[in-house]
């Protein structure tokens, strides 16, 4: 068992020579700006200037980075995209007109010449069930419409088609189809028109001319159409990037700039034991030049960022300005229009609010280029010198809480300003620079002696995908809500199932964020009108938490999971303080898991991609675990005739679990399917809180059965299908007493990350066949690594 404290660790492991400087994993995405889910920026390819900084949707977030070395410049960072002109802008940026039928038109309607003068006039875009899109409300199965744009010459330029469809579309231009989805749902699609397409486009009037069928549910249709100047040859240089690390708080890249060499960190000081900083929307950008001959040179450094930072779609109007304040100096960019909390759901990014590029006036200097906000640093002529910027967002309001606007954690009572968070960055730079550097190396040393180095290189990468995936807000009641958004799923905020993976780091680095995000559903069912006799599945649909928006419950598994959490939480503070404010509530959920546990009924789980489940023998383990997490509760709090009768039913259902699921071998997927198997992943917390209710042979089998089970990219969910839960995965390995079962199980998750051809933040649906995603990237639920970290804190 480690005894030694982290630092110590760390110190101990770089002397003895046990710990490489480098991480040698090659992310599916590096993450560069991490602050929340709306202020995201990743670099998906390998080099950094190999395409444009991208939001976790994918959407580009141009961030430009150029060093002149002695008149020559370099590109280091990004794409030098030409500017964009709208010409036909999309339904987010406003409202367009158009001629629409809802009833099957006659002729070739999709030719520029007909005649439409007998169809409705409109708007578009055409939407139901998506809030951000202005224009109509749909109600018909089918529509078709049609919009005129009108064009200059085009000669010369790129032209791209803009397009967002639920459920199927075929669109046209000038009579050509260019695109037909089949059946399926995306927003915000672009493709750049050419052969036939751009040749039919012509000076004067065309037509965009498109169908939608809305089979069910939520439907929208929306095209729009912007140009581009044909690129042009950079007179610019590409420096040549020869290293790229991903530590926990950092990703450095170095480069070879002529006579000199480039460092490049992303910093972003997420340190959990202060809320007030883990909350403060700013990420450094620092640099150092050290010649390479021995000799000075003139060094300039430029960061150069797009208006996309602070719109959700092209085209959107904006207002840029340059600002001094007290010794910074800042470029800002925001919308005209300022709709605060105006959108909600998943592939959406903020379009209220400010973004800003600052740095000490008496360093660099910012200004408007174009269309781009800059800070420029002229360093002189220098053999080794050192700089730093920052990039922030002030969101003004964060949150709505049950018809509640609640601005960000960091000016919770509303007497802060985003300039002063920024100048505490600068003033506190050197130290938290000096902070993250350890926290790193500490990291890594930890997760190495716990779980070897592809499982610390994991972690590293993990760690701020985990923390920006959600947001901190304080209630009107004055507790703490860390609201996790259900990113590349359906956009639900504080979902209950997504906090239950993600948990195992938080309650390793700071438990009162565990309680942020229990708070929500606690309120909700004591006071907001949530009355079932289980946990909602959500709050809403981010940013708007005014009461569940999923579809269907999830009795048995939030149930199950907010018991087991409050129970851990209870077992990580030594107290159960936290439980007996919220007894009456958990009690009713106990009762419910008592009657419905065991044997659960056709129902999801989290994993309601894979459908509906009756029998469930990994569900049923969370329902008896939060059964006696229950009793271990009501223990605590002296309540010795209730912790005596639910330790002892669980105690009871675990020995019957163990003969109904039982396979020989293994245990099944459902008690009423032999020859099935699955991951046994909610068995480990019998395990981490040190219950031991179910017999420990359990978890070995399951074990000796995993590993036969594997694929070459991890090992499979269940016997249903071929695609892993990275979270999951995790935890089914941590169940493994030896050391190289856990390794063994870990190496083929390492493997796909790190071979993937699916270039996004990290996914947590893939196959394990051929390493590509299946779905739901840049999620929380990437804490469920540090499940090992807790379990070995838990036992020291």
């Amino acid at each position: 068992m480690m005894r030694r404290t982290i630092t110590t660790l760390a110190m101990a492991m770089l002397m003895a020579g046990m710990m490489q400087a480098v991480s040698h994993l090659r992310p599916s995405g590096y993450p560069l700006i991490t602050i929340d889910p709306y202020m995201s920026g990743w670099s998906l390819t390998d080099r950094l200037y190999d395409s444009n900084v991208k939001h976790w949707t994918e959407k580009d977030r141009p961030l430009l980075g150029i060093i002149t070395v002695d008149g020559v410049d370099y590109q280091f960072m990004g794409l030098d995209n030409p500017a964009t002109q709208v010409v036909a802008p999309n339904g987010v940026a406003m409202p367009w007109p158009c001629r629409y039928v809802t009833e099957q038109p006659g002729g070739q309607w999709q030719q520029p010449d007909y005649d439409d003068s007998a169809w409705k006039q409109g708007k578009g875009a055409f939407a139901t069930g998506y809030d951000s899109f202005q224009g109509t409300r749909w109600t018909s199965d089918h529509v078709w419409l049609r919009r005129t744009v009108l064009l200059d010459d085009i000669t010369g330029k790129r032209v791209t088609l803009g397009y967002s469809h639920d459920d199927d579309a075929i669109i046209w231009i000038n009579g050509v189809k260019v695109v037909d989805t089949g059946h399926a749902w995306r927003t915000h699609q672009r493709i750049e028109l050419t052969g036939e397409a751009l040749a039919a486009l012509h000076p004067g009037e065309n037509v965009i001319a498109a169908t939608c069928w809305n089979r069910d549910g939520g439907g929208v249709i929306d095209v729009s159409l912007e140009l581009q100047e044909a690129s042009v040859q950079s007179q610019r240089l590409v420096a040549a990037q020869y290293e790229v690390d991903v530590q926990a708080t950092q990703t450095h890249y170095r480069f070879a700039c002529g006579p000199v060499l480039l460092d490049f960190s992303f910093v972003a000081p997420m340190l959990m034991d202060d809320l007030d900083l883990l909350s403060r929307p700013v990420n450094y950008l620092t640099y150092q030049v050290q010649s390479r001959d021995g000799v000075e040179h003139d060094v300039t450094v430029r960061v150069l960022a797009s208006d996309a930072w602070a719109t959700d779609v092209v085209g959107q109007p904006v207002v840029r300005e340059v600002m001094q304040h007290d010794g910074l100096t800042m470029a800002r960019v925001g919308t005209t229009t300022q709709n605060i909390l105006g959108k909600k759901g998943d592939d959406v990014r903020i379009d209220w609010g400010y973004f800003y590029l600052a740095a000490a006036s008496q360093q660099a200097k910012a200004s408007v280029e174009n269309d781009k906000l800059a800070m420029t640093h002229r360093m002189g002529r220098v053999r080794k010198a050192e700089g730093m910027m920052m990039v922030a967002y002030d969101d003004i309001y964060s949150v709505q809480y049950f018809g509640t606007n609640l601005r960000p954690y960091w000016n919770r009572d509303g007497r802060h300003t985003i300039e002063g968070q920024l100048q505490l960055a600068l003033q506190q730079y050197p130290v938290l620079r000096k902070r993250c550097d350890q926290f790193d190396a500490d990291l890594m040393a930890q997760a190495t002696q716990v779980g070897g180095r592809e499982y610390a290189e994991l972690c590293a990468l993990a760690y701020r995908q985990a923390i920006s995936a959600h947001k901190l807000v304080e209630s009107p009641s004055g507790e703490p809500l860390w609201l996790s958004k259900e990113n590349f799923s359906n956009g639900s905020i504080g979902t209950v199932d997504i906090t239950y993976p993600s948990s195992t780091m938080f309650l390793l680095y700071n438990p009162r964020l565990v309680e942020g995000m229990m708070n929500h559903i606690f309120d909700y069912s004591e006071h907001r009108g949530w009355t079932k006799p289980f946990p909602a599945h959500d709050v809403g649909t981010y940013p708007l938490a005014n009461g569940q928006t999923y579809g269907e419950d999830m009795p048995v598994e939030e149930a199950g999971n907010m018991l087991i959490l409050t129970a851990a939480l209870a077992v990580v503070e030594r107290n159960a303080d936290y439980a007996a404010r919220h007894w009456d509530v958990l009690t009713t959920w106990a009762e419910y898991l008592s009657q419905f546990g065991l044997d659960p009924a056709n129902q999801l789980c989290t994993d309601d991609f894979a459908g509906h489940l009756a029998h469930n023998t990994n569900l049923s383990i969370k329902a008896i675990l939060g059964i006696y997490g229950y009793g271990y509760l009501a223990q605590q709090l002296g309540k010795n005739d209730v912790a005596s009768r639910y330790q002892q039913m669980a105690r009871e259902m675990a020995t019957e679990w163990e003969r109904m699921a039982n396979d020989g071998d293994h245990y099944r997927l459902t008690f009423d399917r032999p020859g099935t198997w699955s991951q046994k992943y909610n068995l480990v917390w019998d395990r981490v809180l040190g219950w031991n209710i179910f017999d420990p042979l359990i978890a070995q089998t399951e074990v000796r059965y995993y590993l036969t089970k594997q694929n070459p990219y991890g090992l499979p969910l269940d016997s249903r299908e071929n695609y892993m839960k990275i979270d999951w995965l995790v935890w089914a390995a941590s169940l493994a007493t030896e050391r190289a079962d856990f390794e063994s199980l870990i190496h083929g998750l390492y493997r796909q990350v790190n071979e993937t051809r699916s270039r996004v933040p990290l996914c947590d649906l893939v196959r394990t066949t051929n390493a590509d995603k299946c779905g739901m990237q840049a999620r929380s639920v990437v804490g469920a690594f540090w499940l090992p970290l807790l379990q070995n804190h838990l036992q020291k």
